[in-house]
């Protein structure tokens, strides 16, 4: 098994950091992963994006060729990337950021109110978390009470764990689980 992702919005949206907890999760796995980050003058506003590949057996290139799951924080991420998608590949998008729109057909495609539902949390910053929690229960490639307890050492090891992290978090996999 071999999953290629980016993760993709404006700096400061942490897309870095979703690739880093994604990176650490398949690491503690046993897995082979590459984290390979995209940013410069994006943290000003532009996109910035990262490069995850997660498989069990040796990965040559730390560029993804097809995506199998991307994750689109705005909409400028999510045209920049959709054209690289797989057939029956996974795209997570932040739907408070999108303009209506129709999405391709073959694709699975999961609209997340992300922003409004960590805004709603009085956790802002935390949207890319609820993205993570609709990506593990839409695509399965962890299972989501697994990278959840991962989730928590990822923050507690930086001394950020705040209960509202695994909110937002739950909250994201509900609205998945809710289609």
């Amino acid at each position: 098994m071999m999953v290629e992702m980016i993760c993709a919005g404006f700096g400061g949206q942490g897309v870095l950091t979703t690739g880093l907890i994604l990176a650490e999760a398949g690491m503690k796995l046993g897995m082979n992963v590459l984290w390979y980050p995209s940013y410069g003058s994006e943290m000003r506003g532009g996109t910035a994006s990262c490069s995850i590949v997660i498989s069990d057996e040796e990965i040559g290139s730390p560029y993804p060729t097809k995506l199998d799951v991307l994750l689109a924080m705005n909409e400028p991420s999510y045209d920049k990337f959709i054209g690289d998608m797989r057939d029956g590949g996974y795209v997570i998008v932040n739907k408070s950021l999108m303009s209506e729109r129709e999405y391709p057909k073959n694709v699975h495609v999961f609209e997340v109110d992300a922003t409004n539902i960590a805004n709603s949390l009085e956790n802002g910053r935390a949207a890319n978390l609820v993205m993570l929690g609709a990506m593990m229960q839409a695509t399965g490639l962890i299972e989501p009470e697994k990278f959840g307890e991962g989730l928590d050492h990822y923050f507690s090891k930086k001394g950020r764990n705040i209960p509202s992290n695994m909110e937002c978090y739950r909250q994201g996999r509900e609205t998945v689980a809710e289609k």
